[in-house]
């Protein structure tokens, strides 16, 4: 598996999000949905990266500056073919790096309540996540966890 920042630009990429925004919206209601759409994540604050194995997207997830010390996790995703693989515990292992090496002391990230999303709480559970208030302009919302971690550098 390789890890590359990505410039969004590529056919497989955009429909790995269409698919993510898919599946979002028909789990969470629309007001509870966080994920962002192409032009979202082309965003200077927002370093993007897939995971590739070979010639086949595996994967994707961003890095999203909020201040010089926090920054958030957005639109991690495993394409089907690759789920329970390792593909998210590699990404989020890299984004791990990638925040203590800038320099941030926490890391946050928003999923969803429902039972679609327990995979991913007990994968950031697992990389010591735990839960918190919201965060960065976010509200409460039944339909959120707010999940953070301090990073060691």
């Amino acid at each position: 598996m390789q890890i590359r920042i990505d410039d969004l630009k590529g056919p497989e990429i955009a429909a790995l999000l269409q698919e993510h925004l898919a599946d979002m919206h028909a789990t969470s209601p629309r007001e509870s949905v966080h994920a962002l759409d192409l032009d979202g994540l082309r965003k200077p604050e927002i370093t993007f990266w897939t995971v590739w194995d070979e010639t086949t997207l595996a994967g994707c997830g961003a890095l999203k500056q909020i201040d010089a010390g926090h920054a958030e996790i957005k639109s991690m995703r495993v394409a089907q073919a690759f789920r329970r693989r390792g593909v998210a515990a590699l990404l989020l292992e890299h984004v791990l790096g990638i925040a203590a090496a800038r320099g941030y002391q926490r890391l946050s990230l928003e999923t969803g309540s429902q039972t679609f999303f327990e995979p991913a709480r007990q994968l950031y559970a697992k990389y010591g996540f735990v839960g918190c208030d919201p965060f960065a302009g976010y509200r409460p919302d039944p339909n959120s966890v707010f999940m953070t971690r301090r990073i060691e550098s």
